[in-house]
């Protein structure tokens, strides 16, 4: 049987593809190369996730941060494997002015929902995004449950009485589970259109007994109700993260009081319990805290405190990744011996533990050393990746020069002219 504390050989591929490629966290098997962050995260676990999945209650807002590269993106995968686990349903959605700008509720209800996942039955593969195919999953378990007439008349009797911010959600929602349960496909393209906040006529809406449409003054209202319905079709809570991709300081003053409008409301909505089994995340970089939290008081007041989240403040509401359980150098090496298992894993060798640590060891010690910002782990996973690979062809000692030029070719990224440099986050 195999060990799923051990990745097999496809699984390993990817990861190694993953990173080795662009720096990006895997979409799978990232817990294989996760480390550093054990102490923020067993904090938000007991703390947070183990009471949302045991009780469906509680709700909080904690704003992760970080400088580019720092491993923003990759903490909120770790985090989204850790809410499925616990039956959560979770949405990490990427943020930018231009494709999802937070100031625009309609757009971030319509990317929450694109990115909208259901717990996997199997955590070897990820589930199929999007609203439809999250409420469908959530129907056809039910439905294996109770059976065809009894969910009907759940649906009938109990669901259209449930407490729901916007009974046109609530309407929606229904209509589509009857659709799927009834095999009806017309209704279940209309609805789940409407779900999706695409464009439906106000006829084909009336028709389902929705009266609303998606508009920038009800965006909000309706992901709260996207939250309340969830946790009634069975996830015991959710997980909704949010990286902010470093590009909110370019907005205009305008917008950015808008960001924070939205993100003082949804921190009073948590702080009021308004939606419970929430946990939100909102990964930023620092600057984010000097030059747009302290422009608006009544956000700053909400956020700051003495101290960030860890073992001795778990009610912190700032989470930040620059510091770690371990020193750079340390971290850099711990996560090349994650690489290590997994190039031995995916190439089927079996490399001399000692030789590689001294590799590994002389490649973390150059990159922490020549780098002002945690941009260097990046760097580092992708020259690892290069080097490994290499060792597993021909095994050697590396020199120091050897090392200086991986580390340095690795370094070096040109750039033609307008291209786009944005890239997330390992």
């Amino acid at each position: 049987m195999p060990d799923p504390a051990r990745p097999d050989a496809e699984l390993a591929r990817h990861i190694l593809q993953r990173v080795g490629e662009s720096g990006q966290p895997p979409e799978r098997g990232i817990e294989h190369l996760n480390v550093g962050n054990e102490g923020l995260l067993s904090v938000l676990e007991r703390e947070y996730l183990d009471p949302i999945a045991r009780t469906g209650r509680g709700s909080s807002f904690k704003l992760v941060q970080a400088y580019y590269g720092g491993g923003k993106t990759h903490f909120l995968t770790v985090v989204r494997q850790l809410a499925w686990r616990r039956g959560m349903a979770a949405a990490v959605v990427g943020l930018s002015p231009q494709e999802c700008p937070f100031d625009d509720a309609v757009r971030i209800y319509g990317a929450v929902a694109r990115e909208l996942t259901w717990p996997p039955a199997d955590p070897a593969v990820l589930p199929a995004r999007g609203i439809e195919h999250a409420l469908r999953t959530a129907v056809e378990t039910r439905l294996d449950e109770v059976g065809e007439d009894a969910l009907l008349l759940w649906l009938e009797r109990d669901f259209r009485r449930l407490p729901v911010d916007s009974t046109s959600y609530r309407r929606a929602v229904r209509a589509y589970a009857r659709a799927v349960i009834t095999d009806d496909p017309d209704v279940e393209e209309v609805a789940g259109a409407w779900l999706r906040g695409d464009s439906v006529g106000r006829d084909e809406a009336r028709a389902l007994g929705i009266r609303e449409l998606l508009d920038r003054s009800n965006g909000f209202r309706f992901l709260r109700s996207l939250v309340q319905v969830l946790q009634h079709l069975g996830a015991p809570g959710m997980l909704l993260a949010f990286d902010e991709l470093d590009r909110v300081l370019s907005l205009p003053s305008r917008r950015r009081r808008a960001v924070a409008d939205n993100l003082r409301e949804l921190i009073d909505l948590c702080g009021r319990e308004a939606l419970p089994g929430l946990l939100i995340l909102y990964a930023v970089p620092p600057e984010f805290m000097r030059e747009v939290v302290q422009e608006y008081p009544a956000l700053q007041q909400r956020l700051e405190g003495p101290s960030t989240l860890s073992e001795r403040s778990p009610q912190a509401a700032i989470i930040d990744l620059e510091h770690l359980d371990f020193s750079d150098q340390e971290l850099l090496y711990r996560i090349g011996r994650r690489l290590l298992d997994l190039v031995e894993i995916a190439r089927g060798v079996s490399l001399d533990p000692r030789v590689q640590e001294a590799n590994l060891r002389g490649l973390a010690e150059r990159l922490a050393r020549q780098s002002f910002e945690v941009g260097h782990r990046r760097t580092f996973v992708k020259a690892a990746v290069e080097m490994l690979h290499d060792q597993a062809v021909e095994e050697r000692l590396l020199s120091p020069d050897e090392v200086e030029t991986l580390a340095g070719g690795e370094a070096a990224i040109h750039v033609l002219p307008g291209a786009d440099t944005d890239f997330e986050e390992f």
